[in-house]
């Protein structure tokens, strides 16, 4: 539940998302006034004079939140530019650079412009005004840096705290690779540096309201006596603190690169109770919860095609059906079944796990998809779900590269027919039961099977239709004809060929292909 400070800057920042901004440069002039009451514990000022120096220092204050809104004004540009419809990564970019880095890019811009214009004036106008000796000036300018101390802490962490909303909002839009290299103040230096300022403007308040001896010298040694124990006890107690907090982030930060690089095993060590310990806990759960998705993905990829295993993480397990025009590949080991009867089980999986240990890496390596392991064929597609313009010369030189590799493994002892088909098909998710596959239906997927049962009769290792013979690129492959075959369901026949590749990519891929002993067994 956010608290009502939260609620009301989000509700301001939905309607204009600069207007707390310039809005909270109007908290300098009640610290100007708070500074210059505390200037009247030490120094008895008359009501006439008193009156003097809060109108001069509210004009200077509001001199200096005019030119502080001109800056953040033309500092905000690539914010408005995101809001009213730049919303590319450049510019989504720029937007958040703009707002994240804008504390402190504002104070280094303006790091001299408040001290020479609006502060050393104010304390010489004073000064004189109230008539005191020349070596005052000196001592106003240096204990009433707790004022200027104290307007740079409220702008700098209010400015964090306006824009936060506005950079929410932004940061959705982020890409998920953006870089994060942008100037900062550190964690560690926000509280070395903000700790001991407080501790000096506190100093300096007591010390005024326990002893109102109405005496600059006063002002002088209070100051000097917090800055002093601010800069050794209390500056010590500080470094204790960020040293525990730092610890605890460093480990998280080492935990997050780790986890970056892919090491899901990387923990961070609980070791308060606070929240840092509530986060580091919930750091860990969910890491733990990284590396079991981790491992369901590596098993998911080892059932199905990788490609098609990164899909469905994506988009979900109900891709939808969509008519495609691709490339089906079907493979079948010759004289399988004979084999099967007269071997030993471990041997029949053994001889099918090796032989798609060989063919599947080659469908990948063409851009192809193994749908489905049927016993001893296979069924690949090419052109879904992964769309290659090309997918019938992919399928061609798939099929022609694993009988090749068949061939050079088993040495005639083991051999497959391959039969590729174009066509139109249907492709998407079938199933029931909360059991569904990634699959392809048609006419082109029944024929590139009878095709296949054709290289029994013609005693080739591959064939093609002349569907699919019609979209190689010119070229790359020459065929030869075969009598065309009738197929169930086809009133025409289907015109075989024999492909192999054109002598130029044949050529090249014997550089490749390895021979018999290289392969083994």
């Amino acid at each position: 539940m956010r608290d009502p400070v939260d609620r009301a800057v989000r509700a301001i920042s939905r309607r204009s998302s600069y207007a707390l901004v310039w809005a909270q440069f109007a908290l300098a002039h009640v610290i100007m006034l708070g500074g210059i009451g505390l200037l009247t514990l030490y120094q008895k000022v008359p009501d006439r004079k008193l009156w003097v120096l809060i109108i001069v220092s509210q004009l200077l204050v509001s001199l200096d939140n005019l030119v502080s809104i001109k800056l953040t004004r033309r500092m905000w540009r690539p914010v408005w530019a995101w809001e009213r419809g730049a919303r590319d990564e450049a510019s989504t970019i720029e937007a958040w650079l703009a707002l994240a880095t804008l504390p402190v890019e504002y104070f280094r811009r303006m790091r001299k412009y408040p001290f020479a214009f609006v502060y050393l004036p104010f304390v010489a106008f004073m000064t004189w005004e109230l008539k005191l000796r020349w070596y005052s000036f000196f001592i106003l300018a240096v204990a009433g840096t707790v004022v200027i101390l104290a307007a740079a802490i409220v702008r700098f962490f209010t400015m964090e705290i306006v824009t936060r909303p506005v950079l929410e909002r932004i940061a959705e839009q982020l890409p998920a690779d953006f870089n994060l290299d942008a100037p900062g103040f550190s964690l560690r230096w926000r509280l070395l540096a903000v700790a001991p300022a407080i501790n000096v403007i506190t100093g300096v308040v007591v010390a005024g309201l326990t002893n109102r001896g109405h005496s600059l010298s006063n002002l002088g040694t209070s100051w000097l006596i917090a800055v002093g124990v601010s800069f050794t006890f209390s500056f010590e107690l500080a470094i204790l603190a960020v040293r525990s907090l730092a610890s605890s982030l460093s480990d998280l930060r080492r935990a997050t690169e780790r986890v970056r690089a892919g090491d899901y095993g990387a923990r961070v060590p609980v070791v308060s109770t606070d929240e840092i310990g509530e986060l580091a806990q919930s750091f860990n759960t969910m890491v733990e919860g990284l590396d079991e998705r981790e491992r369901l993905r590596e098993a998911f990829g080892a059932y199905v095609d990788p490609g098609l295993a990164e899909r469905v993480l994506s988009e979900g397990v109900d891709l939808a059906g969509e008519e495609v025009r691709a490339s089906i590949l079907f493979l079948d080991v010759r004289d399988f079944t004979a084999f099967a009867e007269r071997a030993q089980p471990n041997e029949v999986v053994s001889l099918l796990s090796s032989l798609w240990e060989l063919v599947v890496p080659v469908l990948l390596a063409h851009g192809g998809h193994a749908n489905k392991f049927i016993g001893d064929g296979l069924l690949a597609v090419f052109g879904v779900p992964d769309r290659h313009r090309d997918h019938a010369d992919r399928a061609v030189a798939a099929a022609l590269e694993i009988s090749e590799l068949v061939n050079a493994r088993y040495d005639g002892r083991v051999s497959v027919g391959i039969g590729v088909n174009t066509g139109s098909v249907v492709a998407g998710t079938v199933g029931g039961g909360g059991r569904v596959e990634f699959t392809v239906i048609g006419d082109a997927v029944n024929t590139a099977a009878r095709v296949e049962a054709a290289t029994r009769e013609t005693g080739d290792a591959v064939l093609i239709t002349g569907a699919t013979r019609a979209e190689l690129s010119d070229g790359r492959f020459e065929c030869d004809g075969r009598e065309s075959v009738r197929v169930k369901g086809k009133a025409e026949p289907v015109e075989l060929w024999v492909p192999q590749l054109a002598a130029a990519d044949a050529d090249r891929r014997a550089a490749v292909i390895p021979s018999p002993a290289q392969v083994g067994d």
